[in-house]
Protein backbone atom coordinates (compact mmCIF):
# COMPACT_ATOMS: atom_id res chain seq x y z
CA UNK A 1 0.00 0.00 0.00
CA UNK A 2 1.33 3.49 -0.80
CA UNK A 3 2.08 5.77 2.04
CA UNK A 4 2.48 8.75 0.34
CA UNK A 5 0.20 11.58 1.21
CA UNK A 6 -2.35 12.39 -1.94
CA UNK A 7 -2.23 15.54 -3.82
CA UNK A 8 -4.84 17.99 -2.92
CA UNK A 9 -5.77 19.84 -6.23
CA UNK A 10 -6.55 23.73 -5.70
CA UNK A 11 -9.92 25.12 -5.98
CA UNK A 12 -11.49 27.71 -8.21
CA UNK A 13 -14.31 29.38 -7.92
CA UNK A 14 -16.58 31.65 -10.12
CA UNK A 15 -19.80 33.82 -8.59
CA UNK A 16 -22.20 35.14 -11.05
CA UNK A 17 -23.42 38.32 -9.85
CA UNK A 18 -27.04 39.53 -10.10
CA UNK A 19 -28.54 42.50 -7.31
CA UNK A 20 -30.70 39.33 -5.50
CA UNK A 21 -28.63 36.20 -5.78
CA UNK A 22 -24.88 34.69 -5.92
CA UNK A 23 -24.46 31.87 -8.68
CA UNK A 24 -21.64 29.88 -7.36
CA UNK A 25 -19.48 27.15 -9.38
CA UNK A 26 -16.08 25.28 -7.33
CA UNK A 27 -14.47 24.06 -9.74
CA UNK A 28 -11.74 21.33 -8.23
CA UNK A 29 -8.74 20.30 -10.47
CA UNK A 30 -9.63 20.19 -14.23
CA UNK A 31 -13.19 18.21 -13.23
CA UNK A 32 -15.85 19.76 -14.98
CA UNK A 33 -18.30 21.28 -14.82
CA UNK A 34 -17.72 21.44 -10.88
CA UNK A 35 -19.97 22.04 -8.15
CA UNK A 36 -23.00 24.73 -8.50
CA UNK A 37 -25.34 26.02 -6.06
CA UNK A 38 -26.54 29.42 -5.21
CA UNK A 39 -27.03 31.75 -2.14
CA UNK A 40 -28.92 35.25 -1.82
CA UNK A 41 -26.93 38.20 -2.50
CA UNK A 42 -27.09 39.52 1.17
CA UNK A 43 -25.41 39.16 4.58
CA UNK A 44 -26.51 36.03 5.42
CA UNK A 45 -26.45 34.74 1.65
CA UNK A 46 -22.47 35.73 1.71
CA UNK A 47 -22.08 34.18 5.01
CA UNK A 48 -23.52 30.32 3.75
CA UNK A 49 -21.01 31.26 0.91
CA UNK A 50 -17.95 31.62 3.03
CA UNK A 51 -19.15 28.78 5.31
CA UNK A 52 -19.71 26.14 2.56
CA UNK A 53 -15.84 27.22 0.84
CA UNK A 54 -14.30 27.52 4.37
CA UNK A 55 -12.91 23.68 3.79
CA UNK A 56 -11.52 23.59 0.33
CA UNK A 57 -8.40 24.52 -0.82
CA UNK A 58 -9.72 27.59 -2.61
CA UNK A 59 -6.98 29.28 -4.81
CA UNK A 60 -8.85 32.17 -6.03
CA UNK A 61 -12.47 33.22 -6.43
CA UNK A 62 -13.51 35.08 -9.05
CA UNK A 63 -16.53 37.57 -9.52
CA UNK A 64 -16.94 40.41 -12.43
CA UNK A 65 -17.64 43.76 -11.89
CA UNK A 66 -21.43 45.01 -11.70
CA UNK A 67 -20.88 48.63 -10.03
CA UNK A 68 -22.28 47.96 -6.94
CA UNK A 69 -23.76 44.31 -6.29
CA UNK A 70 -20.59 42.13 -5.75
CA UNK A 71 -18.92 44.41 -3.32
CA UNK A 72 -20.15 43.02 -0.42
CA UNK A 73 -19.69 39.89 -1.34
CA UNK A 74 -15.87 40.60 -2.46
CA UNK A 75 -14.89 42.42 0.80
CA UNK A 76 -16.21 39.43 2.78
CA UNK A 77 -14.24 37.16 1.08
CA UNK A 78 -11.33 39.00 1.48
CA UNK A 79 -11.85 39.43 5.15
CA UNK A 80 -12.81 35.83 5.42
CA UNK A 81 -8.89 34.74 3.72
CA UNK A 82 -10.07 33.99 0.61
CA UNK A 83 -8.00 35.32 -2.66
CA UNK A 84 -10.70 37.30 -4.68
CA UNK A 85 -10.30 38.66 -8.10
CA UNK A 86 -13.08 41.39 -9.51
CA UNK A 87 -12.83 41.24 -13.32
CA UNK A 88 -13.88 43.43 -16.14
CA UNK A 89 -17.10 41.38 -18.06
CA UNK A 90 -15.63 41.76 -21.17
CA UNK A 91 -12.67 39.95 -20.75
CA UNK A 92 -14.77 37.11 -19.59
CA UNK A 93 -17.17 37.05 -22.54
CA UNK A 94 -14.08 37.21 -24.74
CA UNK A 95 -12.74 33.97 -23.16
CA UNK A 96 -16.06 32.21 -23.74
CA UNK A 97 -15.76 33.75 -27.36
CA UNK A 98 -12.55 31.99 -27.86
CA UNK A 99 -13.99 28.55 -26.96
CA UNK A 100 -16.88 28.96 -29.42
CA UNK A 101 -19.09 29.17 -26.27
CA UNK A 102 -21.83 31.42 -27.09
CA UNK A 103 -24.80 30.21 -24.65
CA UNK A 104 -25.44 31.96 -21.41
CA UNK A 105 -27.18 31.91 -18.27
CA UNK A 106 -26.62 32.26 -14.46
CA UNK A 107 -25.21 28.81 -13.92
CA UNK A 108 -22.99 28.60 -16.75
CA UNK A 109 -21.45 32.31 -16.14
CA UNK A 110 -20.56 30.67 -13.15
CA UNK A 111 -18.63 27.84 -14.41
CA UNK A 112 -17.09 30.08 -17.13
CA UNK A 113 -15.68 32.40 -14.07
CA UNK A 114 -14.54 29.27 -12.33
CA UNK A 115 -12.84 28.17 -15.63
CA UNK A 116 -11.50 31.88 -15.79
CA UNK A 117 -9.87 31.82 -12.27
CA UNK A 118 -8.21 28.85 -13.34
CA UNK A 119 -6.56 29.46 -16.80
CA UNK A 120 -6.38 33.11 -16.83
CA UNK A 121 -5.40 33.61 -12.93
CA UNK A 122 -5.99 37.36 -12.61
CA UNK A 123 -4.77 39.31 -10.43
CA UNK A 124 -6.17 38.94 -7.12
CA UNK A 125 -7.07 41.99 -4.47
CA UNK A 126 -4.82 43.48 -2.04
CA UNK A 127 -6.61 43.46 1.71
CA UNK A 128 -7.14 46.95 2.42
CA UNK A 129 -7.46 48.09 6.04
CA UNK A 130 -9.72 50.89 4.95
CA UNK A 131 -12.30 48.78 2.52
CA UNK A 132 -15.29 49.82 4.22
CA UNK A 133 -14.79 53.45 4.80
CA UNK A 134 -13.49 53.16 1.31
CA UNK A 135 -16.36 52.02 -0.20
CA UNK A 136 -18.48 54.97 1.98
CA UNK A 137 -15.93 57.34 -0.37
CA UNK A 138 -17.02 55.89 -3.48
CA UNK A 139 -20.83 56.53 -2.56
CA UNK A 140 -20.36 59.81 -1.83
CA UNK A 141 -18.18 60.92 -4.68
CA UNK A 142 -20.67 58.54 -7.10
CA UNK A 143 -23.53 60.96 -5.36
CA UNK A 144 -21.74 64.19 -6.06
CA UNK A 145 -20.88 63.23 -9.67
CA UNK A 146 -24.93 62.73 -9.85
CA UNK A 147 -25.73 65.51 -8.50
CA UNK A 148 -23.52 67.90 -10.31
CA UNK A 149 -25.25 65.88 -13.67
CA UNK A 150 -28.87 67.13 -12.59
CA UNK A 151 -27.53 70.69 -11.65
CA UNK A 152 -26.30 71.12 -14.97
CA UNK A 153 -29.01 70.15 -16.83
CA UNK A 154 -31.13 72.37 -14.62
CA UNK A 155 -29.26 75.08 -15.70
CA UNK A 156 -29.16 74.95 -19.07
CA UNK A 157 -33.08 74.56 -18.72
CA UNK A 158 -33.11 78.14 -17.35
CA UNK A 159 -32.24 79.21 -20.24
CA UNK A 160 -35.10 80.71 -23.14
CA UNK A 161 -38.24 80.52 -20.27
CA UNK A 162 -41.31 82.37 -20.59
CA UNK A 163 -43.41 80.36 -17.75
CA UNK A 164 -42.65 81.71 -14.51
CA UNK A 165 -43.78 78.93 -12.49
CA UNK A 166 -41.33 76.87 -14.20
CA UNK A 167 -38.89 79.19 -13.59
CA UNK A 168 -39.12 79.28 -10.10
CA UNK A 169 -39.18 75.90 -9.70
CA UNK A 170 -36.15 75.61 -11.18
CA UNK A 171 -34.31 77.63 -9.03
CA UNK A 172 -35.83 76.41 -6.24
CA UNK A 173 -34.18 72.63 -7.85
CA UNK A 174 -30.81 74.50 -8.28
CA UNK A 175 -30.43 75.73 -4.55
CA UNK A 176 -31.80 72.33 -3.09
CA UNK A 177 -28.75 70.73 -5.30
CA UNK A 178 -26.16 73.31 -4.67
CA UNK A 179 -26.68 72.74 -1.51
CA UNK A 180 -26.54 68.97 -1.33
CA UNK A 181 -23.09 69.61 -3.37
CA UNK A 182 -21.99 71.52 -0.59
CA UNK A 183 -23.02 68.69 2.36
CA UNK A 184 -21.19 66.12 0.38
CA UNK A 185 -18.43 68.21 -0.18
CA UNK A 186 -18.68 68.29 3.70
CA UNK A 187 -18.34 65.11 4.22
CA UNK A 188 -16.10 63.76 1.96
CA UNK A 189 -13.10 66.06 2.88
CA UNK A 190 -14.51 64.65 6.47
CA UNK A 191 -13.88 61.53 5.64
CA UNK A 192 -10.26 61.64 4.57
CA UNK A 193 -9.64 64.09 7.41
CA UNK A 194 -10.27 61.06 9.17
CA UNK A 195 -8.06 59.17 8.10
CA UNK A 196 -4.17 59.68 8.47
CA UNK A 197 -3.06 57.60 4.81
CA UNK A 198 -5.67 59.04 3.22
CA UNK A 199 -5.41 63.35 4.66
CA UNK A 200 -1.68 63.04 3.76
CA UNK A 201 -1.80 61.68 -0.06
CA UNK A 202 -4.60 64.48 -0.47
CA UNK A 203 -2.32 66.87 0.63
CA UNK A 204 0.62 65.52 -1.65
CA UNK A 205 -1.91 65.63 -4.63
CA UNK A 206 -3.01 69.33 -4.14
CA UNK A 207 0.42 70.37 -3.84
CA UNK A 208 0.26 70.15 -7.59
CA UNK A 209 -1.15 72.85 -9.23
CA UNK A 210 -4.20 71.60 -10.91
CA UNK A 211 -5.42 69.38 -8.97
CA UNK A 212 -7.95 70.46 -6.52
CA UNK A 213 -9.66 68.42 -3.18
CA UNK A 214 -12.36 66.85 -5.56
CA UNK A 215 -9.31 65.38 -7.84
CA UNK A 216 -7.35 64.33 -4.55
CA UNK A 217 -10.99 62.39 -3.02
CA UNK A 218 -11.56 61.08 -6.48
CA UNK A 219 -7.91 59.26 -6.96
CA UNK A 220 -8.04 58.30 -3.26
CA UNK A 221 -11.17 56.25 -3.75
CA UNK A 222 -11.05 54.92 -7.13
CA UNK A 223 -6.66 54.17 -7.17
CA UNK A 224 -5.84 52.67 -4.07
CA UNK A 225 -2.57 51.92 -5.78
CA UNK A 226 -1.54 55.09 -6.30
CA UNK A 227 1.96 55.54 -5.33
CA UNK A 228 2.78 51.17 -5.38
CA UNK A 229 3.43 50.56 -8.44
CA UNK A 230 5.87 52.09 -11.55
CA UNK A 231 4.67 54.50 -13.54
CA UNK A 232 3.59 52.02 -16.68
CA UNK A 233 1.63 50.09 -14.35
CA UNK A 234 -0.18 52.46 -12.62
CA UNK A 235 -0.23 54.10 -16.44
CA UNK A 236 -2.33 50.83 -17.76
CA UNK A 237 -3.98 50.49 -14.78
CA UNK A 238 -5.96 53.97 -15.46
CA UNK A 239 -6.49 53.02 -19.28
CA UNK A 240 -4.06 55.68 -20.22
CA UNK A 241 -0.85 53.80 -21.85
CA UNK A 242 -1.33 53.72 -25.53
CA UNK A 243 -1.83 50.21 -27.21
CA UNK A 244 0.21 49.77 -30.44
CA UNK A 245 -1.54 48.99 -33.66
CA UNK A 246 1.53 47.27 -35.88
CA UNK A 247 0.89 44.74 -38.37
CA UNK A 248 3.58 43.94 -40.70
CA UNK A 249 5.14 47.48 -42.21
CA UNK A 250 1.45 49.05 -41.36
CA UNK A 251 1.89 51.53 -38.23
CA UNK A 252 -1.36 52.48 -36.76
CA UNK A 253 -2.44 54.90 -34.81
CA UNK A 254 -1.76 54.29 -30.93
CA UNK A 255 -4.78 54.39 -28.76
CA UNK A 256 -6.00 54.02 -25.13
CA UNK A 257 -8.61 51.44 -24.37
CA UNK A 258 -9.58 49.87 -20.78
CA UNK A 259 -8.63 51.13 -17.37
CA UNK A 260 -10.81 53.00 -14.67
CA UNK A 261 -12.78 55.78 -16.27
CA UNK A 262 -13.55 57.23 -13.20
CA UNK A 263 -9.29 57.89 -12.69
CA UNK A 264 -9.36 59.60 -16.17
CA UNK A 265 -12.40 61.87 -15.47
CA UNK A 266 -11.25 62.96 -12.76
CA UNK A 267 -7.26 63.40 -14.52
CA UNK A 268 -8.99 64.80 -17.50
CA UNK A 269 -10.38 68.18 -15.55
CA UNK A 270 -7.34 68.66 -13.69
CA UNK A 271 -5.30 68.30 -16.86
CA UNK A 272 -6.89 70.80 -18.40
CA UNK A 273 -6.30 73.38 -15.49
CA UNK A 274 -2.96 72.24 -14.97
CA UNK A 275 -2.47 73.11 -18.83
CA UNK A 276 -3.20 76.43 -18.26
CA UNK A 277 -1.26 77.27 -14.48
CA UNK A 278 1.04 74.07 -13.76
CA UNK A 279 4.61 75.38 -15.32
CA UNK A 280 6.09 71.81 -16.11
CA UNK A 281 2.84 70.94 -17.69
CA UNK A 282 2.70 74.16 -19.76
CA UNK A 283 5.56 72.91 -21.25
CA UNK A 284 5.22 70.08 -21.70
CA UNK A 285 1.51 70.69 -23.78
CA UNK A 286 3.31 73.51 -25.52
CA UNK A 287 5.74 71.11 -27.26
CA UNK A 288 2.95 68.77 -28.03
CA UNK A 289 1.20 71.21 -29.71
CA UNK A 290 4.35 72.97 -31.43
CA UNK A 291 4.87 69.36 -32.76
CA UNK A 292 1.26 69.32 -34.30
CA UNK A 293 -0.62 66.71 -31.89
CA UNK A 294 -4.32 67.32 -31.90
CA UNK A 295 -5.77 68.28 -28.86
CA UNK A 296 -7.05 64.87 -27.60
CA UNK A 297 -3.57 63.46 -27.82
CA UNK A 298 -2.02 66.35 -26.14
CA UNK A 299 -4.53 66.30 -23.02
CA UNK A 300 -4.36 62.96 -23.08
CA UNK A 301 -0.29 62.79 -23.08
CA UNK A 302 -1.17 65.58 -19.70
CA UNK A 303 -3.44 62.94 -18.14
CA UNK A 304 -0.63 60.78 -18.23
CA UNK A 305 2.29 62.75 -17.56
CA UNK A 306 0.11 64.06 -14.49
CA UNK A 307 -0.50 60.62 -12.80
CA UNK A 308 2.82 59.81 -13.44
CA UNK A 309 3.97 62.78 -11.35
CA UNK A 310 1.58 61.88 -8.51
CA UNK A 311 2.82 58.49 -8.35
CA UNK A 312 6.30 59.32 -7.89
CA UNK A 313 5.05 61.76 -4.79
CA UNK A 314 2.76 59.82 -3.28
CA UNK A 315 5.57 57.03 -3.17
CA UNK A 316 8.14 59.23 -1.95
CA UNK A 317 6.07 61.31 0.00
CA UNK A 318 7.06 64.37 -1.43
CA UNK A 319 5.44 67.55 -1.93
CA UNK A 320 5.39 69.54 -5.31
CA UNK A 321 8.51 71.61 -5.98
CA UNK A 322 8.24 74.12 -9.14
CA UNK A 323 11.91 74.40 -9.71
CA UNK A 324 12.70 71.26 -9.58
CA UNK A 325 9.96 69.85 -11.59
CA UNK A 326 10.58 72.51 -13.87
CA UNK A 327 14.11 71.58 -14.93
CA UNK A 328 13.49 67.63 -14.91
CA UNK A 329 10.58 68.32 -17.74
CA UNK A 330 13.69 71.36 -19.55
CA UNK A 331 16.18 68.17 -19.22
CA UNK A 332 13.52 65.85 -20.88
CA UNK A 333 13.31 68.40 -23.52
CA UNK A 334 16.40 68.85 -24.57
CA UNK A 335 17.10 65.07 -24.04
Amino acid sequence: MNSSASVVSPAFVGIDVSKDRLDVCVRVGDRQPGESFAVANDVAGVKQLIERLAGLPVQLAVLEATGRYERRAAADLLAAGIAVAVVNPRQVRDFARAQNRLAKNDRLDAALLAQFAQVIAPRARQPQKDAAQRDGLEQLLARRRQVIEMLTMEINRQKQLDQKLVARQLKKTIRLLDQQREDLDRQIAQLIEENDDWRGTSAIVQSVPGVGPATAAALIATLPELGKLSRQEIASLAGLAPFTRDSGQYRGRRMIFGGRGAVRQALYMAAVVARRFNPALKLFADRLEQAGKPFKVMITACMRKLLTMLNAMVKTGQMWNAQVKQSRSVTCQMA
